[in-house]
């Protein structure tokens, strides 16, 4: 595991510790609709990456940045890491932002759009490489992405996870891939399609069917 990995995963157990214990904490930096459009605090398109709801929460997404931060680092180097985390962080928000953008109460937290762009850069590089809990790593991809885009469709009252910022995060690290090693990615693109499926469904329901407004 790279420095900025283990920073990052340092830096994001922290503040999330400190979010479990200090709800004004919390509350200041989480996403917030309202909060960046009203009073333009566009620090928490970054800042609520860095909290989660629980330990749970935090456990899975970093969890879910280790196994797939190795291909990463590889391919795009440290700093091509950072620029996905981050370009993917605050892509994933600012697509929340667009189609949350009628219900200013609406808030999020998590790492979730960040890690969704190293899992998709990861697996436009390496899929039979990453394997995660006996599973390959585009099926566990597939999985995680078809979790989120059930629960943004069926919002629990209890839910205030960033499930939105997963397809932002997807499409940033996906893009990024294909600019830079566009062979590379396109000879893993049934691994990457299967991956899609569930982020393609959810921008139909989206922007067809107007299921979110």
């Amino acid at each position: 595991m790279s420095i900025p990995v283990a920073i990052i995963i340092a830096i994001t157990c922290i503040f999330s510790y400190r979010g479990f214990n200090d709800i004004a904490l919390f509350e200041k930096y989480k996403f917030n609709v309202g909060a960046i459009e009203n009073r333009k605090e566009y620090i928490r398109l970054i800042s609520s990456g860095f909290l989660h709801a629980d330990f749970m929460h935090l456990f899975f997404n970093m969890l879910s940045l280790y196994f797939f931060q190795a291909a990463v680092t590889v391919f795009f180097g440290n700093i091509g890491f950072l620029i996905i985390y981050f370009g993917s962080m605050i892509l994933g928000n600012l697509f929340s932002l667009m189609i949350y953008k009628k219900q200013p109460w609406y808030s999020a937290i998590g790492a979730s759009g960040a890690v969704s762009g190293i899992i998709f850069a990861s697996i436009a590089m390496a899929p039979n490489e990453i394997s995660v809990n006996f599973l390959p790593g585009w099926l566990f991809g597939t999985l995680y992405f078809g979790y989120s885009v059930y629960m943004m469709l069926n919002p629990k009252q209890w839910d205030n996870l960033g499930h939105a910022a997963h397809l932002g995060g997807a499409f940033f690290g996906l893009v990024y891939s294909i600019a830079l090693h566009p062979q590379q990615a396109m000879s893993n693109i049934l691994f990457l399609g299967a991956m899609s499926l569930p982020l393609i469904y959810l921008g139909y329901q989206i922007f067809v069917r107007k299921k979110i407004r």
